[in-house]
């Protein structure tokens, strides 16, 4: 299986071989530790872009629950609906009755 390396990577790998290159080191050694680090380097982009994707989907499925969250505090409950919901009143028939009554009841004394 060939892993496909960009020239710049392979460039930094040659350069990294050369730097640490020992005395009476051939070319095709150095060659071939710059091959091992260019592996090297794939093997840890490759680790990295895995690492990135799993800390996205985290962040992603955070921001999903806090926007559920949100939803369902925003959401009014059932219970609620029943206790906040308008019904009219018939309470306020009795004052006005009583205050009809009472200058009805002074309107007859009144007169009589």
């Amino acid at each position: 299986m060939s892993i496909k390396v960009s020239e710049q990577i392979q460039n930094e790998a040659m350069a990294i071989a050369k730097s640490r290159q020992k005395k009476g080191q051939t070319k095709e050694q150095t060659k071939l530790i710059a091959q091992g680090i260019e592996k090297g380097i794939s093997e840890y982009k490759k680790q990295q872009k895995i690492k990135a994707r799993e800390r996205d989907k985290l962040r992603k499925k955070q921001a999903n629950n806090k926007e559920k969250e949100l939803r369902e505090r925003e959401k009014p409950h059932q219970n609620d609906l029943v206790t906040t919901s308008y019904r009219p009143s018939k309470q306020h028939y009795l004052p006005w009755g009583l205050l009809v009554l009472s200058w009805g009841y002074f309107a007859f004394h009144w007169l009589s």
